[in-house]
């Protein structure tokens, strides 16, 4: 069972040890058991090392083949010889011999799926999960497109991607594909059995800021993480955390009421192409009637994708769209203008 919060490495690199092993460890005490290590800093992997001890086998922790740290910071790479010694160097600092989840590391372009076939990465990937070193295999990318490709090669177990309101609208450097190819990416990998880590779902902290927001108005970091989660195929959020009070901003998500996961207020925003479409926030419930209506429009996308299970599921339930009394108390509540 993987924790619906993870825990982003990319900045906690650059506190001091004894900050990142106070962090971690309140980061497991609190039951957060799933870790990025697509880190930023070279230091963060000795102090992962050392929280772990006593407790490897309740974490998971998602390594990137293609980021490499002989510089002390993050690099990136498609070289056969330099990613097995970062693997190797990774696993040495983290005190382990095992990879829970093994990610190709950042495709974002066709080249770059190409440069990892052709130098023998791919390869080397499937030979370590062959040997049980690597015991899932991941890809993390910006692009539905890339994702597809390597989709369709039938060997990812996980998928981490950038789901955030401002992306999934079109705006910002990594919202690559429109609101459409999107959300049919996440039924896609729902479908499959893929389950998504989310990256950046804070936009770079810009969501957090109405003078930076394309929106003009901040989103607590609360409504970002639900946000996220209501998306098909996700399984954890991994928030980036700079120290100790990052970590507790975030798990005041497991305090926050369901008024303060409200991300409704999108609806107030100005019209975008992308509303009229049902992203399963269920801020139309309750039903007079007890449909299930965010599930109910979530297994006919899903159906309408050809997943037979949906159509199972569906079935099986025992109020179904035909049970409808046409009161229309959902269309008024819809934030996003769905009839």
């Amino acid at each position: 069972m993987i924790s619906i919060i993870g825990l982003g490495a990319s900045s906690l690199g650059a506190a001091s040890h004894e900050e990142m092993l106070k962090t971690l460890n309140h980061a497991f005490d609190a039951g957060i058991n799933y870790v990025d290590l697509a880190a930023g800093h070279a230091p963060i992997f000795k102090a992962v090392g050392e929280a772990l001890k006593g407790r490897r086998d309740t974490i998971y922790l998602q390594i990137h083949f293609g980021a490499e740290y002989t510089s002390g910071e993050y690099g990136w790479t498609t070289d056969l010889k330099r990613i097995k010694e970062s693997i190797q160097w990774q696993l040495d600092c983290l005190q382990t011999d095992y990879i829970d989840y093994g990610f190709i590391h950042c495709i974002d372009e066709e080249e770059d799926l190409k440069a990892i076939q052709e130098n023998g990465v791919l390869d080397y990937i499937l030979d370590l999960k062959k040997k049980g070193i690597i015991h899932y295999i991941g890809l993390s990318s910006h692009s539905p497109k890339l994702v597809h490709k390597v989709l369709a090669m039938k060997i990812l177990d996980m998928v981490m991607f950038s789901i955030n309101p401002a992306y999934d609208l079109n705006f910002g450097d990594y919202a690559i594909g429109e609101f459409d190819e999107r959300m049919n990416l996440y039924r896609r990998l729902e479908k499959e059995g893929v389950g998504i880590s989310v990256m950046k779902a804070f936009c770079g902290g810009k969501l957090l800021d109405a003078s930076e927001s394309p929106f003009h108005q901040a989103l607590s970091k609360t409504q970002c993480i639900q946000y996220a989660l209501d998306k098909p195929g996700v399984l954890t959020v991994l928030p980036g955390i700079r120290n100790d009070q990052d970590l507790q901003d975030v798990l005041a998500f497991f305090k926050a009421s369901k008024e303060e996961k409200d991300y409704s207020i999108l609806g107030t925003f100005p019209k975008l192409e992308s509303y009229n479409q049902c992203v399963y926030c269920k801020h139309c419930h309750p039903c007079p009637k007890g449909l299930d209506i965010a599930l109910i429009n979530k297994y006919y996308d899903l159906v309408r994708l050809g997943d037979d299970l949906a159509k199972d599921h569906y079935h099986h339930l025992a109020l179904k769209a035909s049970d409808c009394v046409v009161c229309h108390h959902c269309d008024k509540r819809c934030p996003f203008h769905v009839q």
